[in-house]
């Protein structure tokens, strides 16, 4: 190991912090200093090639540090300028550098662990010769999406080391409370991984660790676990005062300060003098002033309000090809020729979740699809957290993925993953890395499964910005739109219906795409208007299937985003509106539509929203005909609308 250079890179990270603290006044919002804690970072960078990823904690300056991150671009982050490394969208806690193999962290204690999953997913599935590094601290290892990858890394056997920074406090709370073993690395043991304890602040032990780790993940394909012992000599953020921990034990530790460590040792193996030494501290500290100096010379150059809508704004296709041929299918049939299709023809294309290779999935969509794509599904344990993150980093790297959720209610579950990361990821690294992938669920009720596997929450992702949410309610448009979702840039979910996978329709050969953000017009009537989607519009549909002369029906097929202009269009024609929906009205779609139509220009009329009441839904058919809509109550409100 070059210990010269070791030196001048901790030094350059310790500096680094420092100046972090002499632009505070002008730094908005907080910032978490890895002051002490730079053997760690430094001799883990060192120990990589540059073909491996790390994805490290929201306390992350070291690392992009010591991977080489352009000082001035990191300042320039912090200050909130278009200068910055994501253009000052990030800030201090999201610092994507994709040119340095740096993911970017997560905000969110352990949740990053989940995308240095699927990058060495990624990495494995694409033939490459690298590693990927889950970065934690010791809080983080309590999170359940931190043993759900544990345990997942070594069922695939992923190139994957778990790196993690025992700095001794998860914020303010020892984790000698609330850690329940004498050592994090030890539970490594209940998942087949080697481990290792070290000591964080010597960095040639660092390296040496990080480096033999490396060696066995690549030679033995199997993940590694190191535990490496530090301390921040700062507190946990720029506001921490440290109240929690004594003065005694900080000086303790300052006796162990890795930067000074390192320095004696190289002047008592006469490596280099001190003079030597105080000449490189000398050059770093000139190169932080100039990076503060660039950095401040553009501090109020921000994106404008445009720019940043541009990062947020998700990928729509809008191809609409009609179907050269037709043949009948059911629902969930139509749903699994186009995955088959969209396997069949996309080498990135992959499909994960539970149960879905043998099974064919809890709902028989992925019948068959084992057969014909064994090395593009991954059949994953119960641990949506986990998968689902590795879905949105593995699309980031180059692959496609179709995420099943086995019911739309544990997208709970897989939340974190879906709004902190896929929503987010192409906005907060400012356009460095994108999220292609689908996640399909079932919602809805009608099919006895009880309050916990029936609910309708794809409401819940509504006011997510950068997100698609399609929701389609026969053969033909499920198959044509999950084939334009498997063309976007940007994250799709898919709510399929329970209640319609054994409807039976035509549906449309391999070439048949529908745009998405497009509503689907049937008929022309000009008595009332009926708006809706999955389910309610479906059988509002056969309810109303008397009155198809009177009736203009609008399938929105895709909810986020609205078809505002087909909305108004036809509101301004007909005047009144019935719009059906199976989730309780407040925070709804029908909500969103109503707001619509009210603002539109030119349009006035009657609108109604009929909707599921506010209860959850019981397992017994009585109470889910009580509870949901039936076609008795939608066709009671309609007749009585065309009145």
């Amino acid at each position: 190991m070059d210990l010269l250079e070791a030196y001048r890179i901790m030094s350059r990270s310790r500096f680094f912090e420092e100046g972090v603290i002499r632009m505070s006044e002008y730094i908005h919002g907080t910032y978490h200093l890895a002051i002490g804690q730079e053997a760690a970072h430094t001799g883990l960078a060192m120990a990589l090639s540059e073909e491996d990823w790390i994805v490290p904690t929201h306390r992350c300056h070291g690392y992009n540090v010591a991977r080489g991150s352009d000082l001035g671009a990191m300042y320039s982050e912090m200050l909130g300028s278009r200068y910055g490394l994501c253009k000052g969208l990030g800030g201090s806690m999201h610092m994507t550098d994709v040119s340095t193999h740096d993911f970017g962290s997560s905000a969110v204690v352990g949740s990053g662990v989940s995308l240095a999953g699927g990058i060495a997913y990624a990495l494995s599935e694409q033939k490459k010769n690298g590693i990927s590094v889950a970065i934690s601290g010791d809080g983080a290892s309590s999170r359940g999406t931190f043993h759900e990858m544990m345990n997942m890394a070594s069922v695939f056997r992923l190139p994957l080391l778990f790196f993690v920074e025992n700095n001794h406090y998860g914020m303010s709370a020892s984790s000698s409370r609330m850690i329940s073993t004498g050592s994090i690395a030890s539970r490594a043991d209940g998942y087949s991984m080697p481990y290792l304890s070290i000591d964080g602040n010597d960095v040639e032990s660092v390296y040496d660790a990080v480096s033999y780790a490396r060696e066995k993940i690549l030679s033995n394909r199997k993940p590694f676990f190191i535990e490496a012992d530090t301390y921040r000599f700062c507190g946990h953020s720029r506001s921490d005062k440290c109240i929690y921990r004594s003065r005694e034990e900080e000086e303790e530790w300052l006796l162990r300060d890795p930067v000074r460590l390192l320095g004696n040792r190289i002047i008592s193996e006469g490596i280099a003098t001190r003079r030597e030494l105080d000449c490189i501290a000398t050059e770093e500290r000139a190169a932080i002033d100039d990076a503060i100096d660039e950095a401040m010379s553009g501090k109020d150059d921000i994106l404008s309000v445009d720019e940043m809508l541009s990062l947020s704004s998700p990928d729509i296709p809008s191809a609409c090809i009609p179907a050269e041929k037709l043949h009948m299918a059911e629902y969930r049939e139509a749903i699994g020729e186009a995955i088959d299709e969209i396997l069949s023809s996309d080498p990135d294309a992959r499909l994960i979740g539970e149960d879905i290779g043998t099974y064919g999935g809890c709902f028989g969509v992925t019948r068959g699809l084992l057969d014909k794509h064994q090395d593009k599904l991954l059949e994953t344990p119960v641990a949506e957290e986990a998968f689902t993150g590795m879905a949105v980093s593995a699309a980031a790297m180059g692959l496609h993925p179709i995420v099943e959720i086995m019911y739309g209610d544990f997208s709970t579950l897989a939340s974190d993953a879906i709004i902190n990361h896929a929503a987010k990821l192409r906005f907060m690294s400012a356009g460095q890395l994108s999220c292609p992938m689908i996640l399909r669920a079932p919602i809805g009720g009608m099919t006895g499964h009880g309050p916990q596997h029936t609910q309708c929450l794809e409401t819940m992702f509504l006011s997510i910005p950068g997100l698609i949410i399609v929701a389609p309610s026969d053969p033909y448009s499920a198959k044509a739109l999950l084939k334009s979702a498997a063309m976007s840039k940007s994250p799709v979910l898919f709510f399929e219906h329970k209640a319609l996978y054994r409807t039976k329709g035509e549906t449309g050969d391999s070439s048949a795409v529908l745009p998405l953000g497009k509503a689907i017009i049937h008929g022309k009537g000009d008595k009332l208007l009926v708006v809706g989607y999955s389910r309610p519009i479906h059988e509002a549909m056969e309810a109303l299937s008397a009155f198809s002369d009177d009736i203009t029906f609008i399938d929105l097929a895709t909810i986020k985003p609205l078809d505002e202009d087909t909305l108004k269009k036809e509101f301004r024609r007909v005047g009144r509106v019935l719009i059906v929906q199976d989730t309780p009205v407040f925070g709804s779609v029908g909500e969103s539509v109503f707001r619509i139509l009210m603002q539109g220009n030119g349009c006035s009329g009657d609108i109604k929203i009929l909707s599921a009441l506010d209860s959850p839904v019981p397992a017994s058919a009585a109470g889910e005909n009580m509870i949901l809509l039936s076609r008795d109550r939608i066709y009671d409100a309609a007749v009585a609308m065309m009145v």
